[in-house]
């Protein structure tokens, strides 16, 4: 039988790591890694979630399985490129490891992520940081286990083979991005969100809207250019597999999303839907991809001035990652509509939850995410955070260096058009 040569892509991907979900899961993480016969464990966090006490109940859980644990609690939030190498160079001088834990937010464990690919072959951190930024080198081999424990709903990084930076020089948020960087296992322990301030379940919960909107409306995989086998990449478009999981999280969104944030403290069954949601949306997006709002979210965030958001540490200014992915994406779902009229329109019925919706169709999920955001305390644009129209010109730049995002935009993009949906962000309503 002959083969017929195909020029459009007929193939797609989809990996996602086994899966341990709900409340207690955490304290079975001893069990969990001695099936891999490790001795040595390096526990990755950040300060605020040591002080918390959940990295010791979680060294204690391996102390009963005969495994030695240390805690590194330098995660800085949102990590940099400077933050990357504190962490590996503790690792290497405190080393070696059989594996590795990482408990908190997508910071600690897109650190984690990167301290067990560098601690297991050598290289330095812009060899393996995606172009046109760095080399985009590939592992020449396995990594170490590493157990991903998320503390709050958003990031999905349990879920995905990818970790992000800023990297300072450059004031650009970029990152590395390949199958061996996916957890071995991800813990999901609803328990661990309960004391969660409400600005950062707002801020990491529109992180989790995005990911499954920017998915769920990503560029089909059958459209794109057919890859040979060594040129496959982590996000290959929209596939039915993705498409299931993005879904179902927009409907745990719409049913819990406003509940978590107003009262998560006493709530569990709704931390319980928005750790659901993260991790099915890190599933969705880790394999079909993200675009415009994640594209535009990393200049914003690394060319940050003054602007400090209420809820997190009060030292540096910062723009949440969560914040800057929801700042332009209602118009960046305005500029997308017309390539997936239909996707566009289910996305807001499922986001809504059946709550009324806008006359005119291409209206319909931009407003459906502005009555989210305003009603979660979300900033209004990128003028709240600190920039102006005369700051356009500069933001550009950095939102046309992820093309690996771009790739899967639904409608393409260039500065013109960046531009543009940048401008009409500067305030959403």
């Amino acid at each position: 039988m002959t083969t017929p040569e195909l020029t459009e892509e007929t193939i797609f991907t989809w990996g996602a790591p086994p899966l341990k979900f709900g409340a207690g899961a955490a304290d079975e993480i001893g069990f969990d890694l001695a099936q891999h016969g490790v001795r040595r464990v390096l526990i990755v966090t950040d300060s605020g979630v040591a002080s918390t006490g959940i990295p010791l109940r979680i060294a204690d859980s391996l102390r009963r399985y005969e495994m030695v644990s240390e805690v590194f609690d330098g995660v800085h939030v949102e990590p940099t490129d400077d933050s990357f190498a504190k962490a590996v160079g503790y690792a290497r001088e405190q080393g070696p490891w059989d594996a590795f834990v990482a408990v908190g937010g997508g910071s600690a464990i897109d650190t984690a992520k990167a301290v067990n690919l560098l601690t297991s072959h050598p290289g330095e951190l812009m060899d393996y940081v995606n172009k046109p930024i760095g080399l985009a080198k590939t592992p020449a081999g396995a990594l170490k286990p590493l157990v991903a424990v998320p503390t709050t709903a958003g990031t999905g990084s349990e879920s995905t083979a990818m970790c992000v930076l800023d990297i300072l020089s450059m004031k650009v948020k970029t990152g590395i991005s390949h199958w061996r960087l996916r957890p071995t296992m991800a813990v999901v322990d609803p328990l661990l969100t309960m004391s969660v301030p409400p600005e950062v379940t707002a801020a990491s919960g529109m992180d989790v809207v995005c990911h499954a909107l920017e998915s769920y409306t990503a560029r089909d995989y059958r459209t794109l250019p057919r890859k040979q086998p060594e040129e496959r990449v982590t996000y290959c478009g929209a596939n039915p597999v993705s498409d299931l999981w993005c879904q179902q999280a927009l409907s745990l969104l719409a049913r819990s999303f406003r509940r978590a944030v107003r009262s998560g403290a006493e709530d569990l069954a709704a931390r319980t839907d928005m750790m659901m949601a993260a991790t099915f949306a890190g599933m969705g997006f880790g394999n079909s991809g993200v675009h415009i709002p994640h594209a535009n979210a990393y200049p914003i965030a690394g060319m940050v001035k003054d602007y400090v958001p209420a809820g997190y540490p009060p030292d540096e200014p910062m723009v949440p990652h969560g914040q800057s992915v929801s700042l332009t994406a209602p118009e960046a779902f305005r500029f997308t509509y017309s390539a997936a009229p239909e996707r566009h329109q289910h996305a807001a019925e499922l986001l809504s939850g059946g709550g009324a919706l806008a006359d005119e169709p291409a209206e319909r999920l931009p407003q459906v995410l502005v009555d989210l955001m305003r009603d979660i305390d979300i900033p209004n644009g990128i003028g709240a955070v600190g920039y102006t129209e005369a700051d356009i010109p500069d933001l550009v730049p950095g939102t046309m260096k992820q093309q690996r995002l771009l790739a899967t935009c639904p409608r393409p993009a260039g500065e013109e058009e960046i531009a543009e949906i940048l401008r009409r962000s500067v305030q959403n309503w």
